[in-house]
């Protein structure tokens, strides 16, 4: 696409249509307190709605727009939504099939006009557009508004977050966990203003990027909309040659996962490569020089002005500070980015149930891997995890679970009490706390870095969770396999494993593939790694694992794993931090 210049709305006339489209969803029967959902991809209508709902005291109910079918269908019927905010393109290719399956629904309502057909509709399910809602809130007019203003406690979203386990699970966040929230992080920005701009591509439905639009509109700033495929001048839909929306719109702000980071690195990495030897020498000399200045402090503003104003301008060349949040951060792009966009990259942690708050990084502090001090709304606190053999008395530094207290720790889940008993307590006084999970230490000087993860759940790079023990479960049965260990890293996108073959059934396997050697030879041999790996798939697929699940390296052990060895427990239970320790070398082989 070639796309032209952004169009503003100013705040009074997002206000305007915000409170007409909240009168006109009263006209359609929407009672204060009750669930209403939004599915749609990031843009202002979708803000527009969330405000409308803000100030009415509808529950906002948020599902991904890349959730597959049954998860959504999981969602609208567990909230018993009436009325569903949604796209166009959304309606037709996720909506349509799903319909029949939510007996409830009795609105749609397409921000982006009306579809072409919609005869196929089952009866009793109106669609509307955005705009006739809002024309019948405008002629309505405001008669209750008064009664209908929300209280803190009241619950302002039902964020819900892709289910590491089964079906998702729907977060309660109230108004007073995003007033702390939002409040916590603003202040870890200096100047935010009206002067900024934000750039907003991320899902709207995770808390991280709400978070920062809700700060945004906080304190005045701009927030211009965007997506993926059209961030940059290379993106996937920009006409080459045209202009991609950083460069059009300049933000000040941007927030980012580390996957798109990642992508950014590497597109620069290989522009680098592609340079004359003295281009390329320069570009280097540079970035050593700059990496030891900030070091100590200083700025290198002919660096800046000469080497790197042009890897700067791919994000626009006005960015001043860089969020990052959603999975951890390698130090190496962490680095590129303070050096190359010369401007802080402020890493956060926080969880949709403690409403995306919990600690980011000071903008002068220019170490890596951390993820910074706990925000002004809410305490942090290490409780030690026996079985994982981390104390909160460990030297040099205490480790422990994090827990998060504060104003800004939800409610719980929605209608899942069990649940909510295990991951959230409340102290003698009063403070709730969530149990996250995590395992963090604390440096000296109140920083908090995230080093394991309780449960064997790990996210991919990419953002999806894996579950080490359902992918080991899936393949342990093999007669091929006599023990298996999986490992994934967030700085992936793939999943690795090391396994102990059974010895008669490789022995078997490699007969019959012709291969001849010792047993060490045999386990060492990579041709012998690739024939038991399509085994590994064939099971994997047969066991309906998704495709991110399935092991794409692996390493073959000739030595079993036994309790002398340090690598199981007693019950022969996986003793992930030793195997880790163990297979190390390979690890670092098998990602290359």
């Amino acid at each position: 696409v070639i796309l032209g210049k952004y169009t503003w709305l100013s705040y009074e006339d997002v206000y305007i249509k915000a409170v007409n489209f909240g009168n006109g969803l009263a006209v359609l029967g929407q009672q204060p307190k009750t669930n209403i959902a939004i599915f749609c991809e990031t843009r202002a209508e979708w803000m527009i709605a969330a405000q409308a709902c803000f100030m009415c005291n509808y529950q906002l109910v948020t599902l991904y727009a890349t959730l597959g079918g049954p998860a959504i269908v999981h969602g609208l019927n567990e909230t018993e939504v009436t009325t569903i905010i949604t796209s166009k393109e959304l309606m037709q290719t996720k909506l349509k099939e799903i319909v029949s399956q939510v007996p409830l629904l009795r609105h749609i309502i397409t921000v982006d006009g009306k579809p072409t057909t919609w005869s196929e509709f089952p009866k009793g399910v109106i669609v509307h557009t955005m705009a006739s809602v809002q024309a019948m809130g405008a002629k309505a007019g405001t008669g209750n508004k008064q009664q209908a203003r929300p209280v803190p406690s009241d619950i302002a979203v039902i964020m819900y977050t892709s289910g590491s386990t089964g079906v998702p699970k729907g977060v309660m966040i109230s108004h007073c966990n995003i007033i702390a929230g939002i409040t916590g992080m603003a202040e870890r920005i200096p100047n935010l203003g009206e002067k900024d701009i934000y750039i907003g591509y991320l899902p709207l439905a995770h808390v991280l990027e709400l978070s920062a639009e809700l700060v945004c509109l906080s304190h005045g700033c701009r927030i211009g909309y965007s997506s993926p495929q059209t961030l940059a001048d290379q993106s996937s839909k920009i006409k080459k040659g045209s202009k991609g929306d950083v460069t059009t719109l300049k933000p000040t702000l941007m927030a980012a996962v580390p996957e798109i980071m990642d992508r950014i690195y590497k597109n620069v990495m290989n522009k680098v490569n592609e340079m004359t030897s003295f281009q390329r020498n320069l570009f280097i000399l540079a970035y050593n020089y700059k990496m030891e200045q900030i070091s100590k402090g200083y700025t290198t503003p002919l660096c800046d002005s000469l080497i790197f104003r042009k890897v700067r301008m791919l994000l626009g060349g006005k960015i001043r500070i860089l969020l990052c949040g959603g999975a951890p951060l390698s130090a190496a792009t962490q680095r590129f980015m303070n050096i190359c966009f010369c401007c802080p990259v402020g890493q956060g942690y926080g969880l949709t149930e403690s409403a995306g708050a919990g600690t980011i990084t000071e903008v002068w502090d220019y170490t890596t891997g951390r993820v910074g001090a706990p925000l002004v709304c809410c305490e942090i606190k290490l409780m030690n995890w026996e079985e994982g053999g981390y104390f909160n008395t460990d030297k040099p530094y205490p480790r422990g679970e994090i827990l998060i207290g504060g104003q800004n720790v939800t409610v719980g889940y929605y209608k899942n009490e069990v649940r909510t008993k295990n991951d959230f307590t409340v102290d003698e006084n009063g403070q709730r706390w969530l149990h996250t999970g995590d395992i963090g230490e604390f440096h000296q000087d109140g920083c908090l870095k995230i080093i394991d993860r309780k449960k064997d759940l790990v996210k991919l790079q990419a953002g999806e969770y894996v579950s080490l023990g359902k992918v080991e479960a899936a393949l342990k049965n093999l007669p091929l396999v006599d023990n298996i260990c999986v490992y994934a890293s967030s700085f992936h996108s793939y999943v690795i494993g090391f396994v102990v073959p059974n010895q008669k059934e490789l022995a078997e396997l490699a007969r019959k593939k012709g291969f001849k050697g010792t047993w060490e030879e045999i386990c060492n041999s990579p041709e012998m790694e690739k024939e038991v790996l399509k085994v590994l798939a064939e099971a994997a697929m047969a066991a309906n694992l998704e495709k991110f699940e399935i092991p794409v390296k692996i390493r073959l052990s000739p030595d079993p794993w036994t309790p002398e060895t340090g690598l199981v427990t007693d019950a022969f239970k996986l003793k992930r931090k030793e195997l880790v320790a163990y297979y190390q070398m390979d690890i670092d082989r098998m990602y290359g």
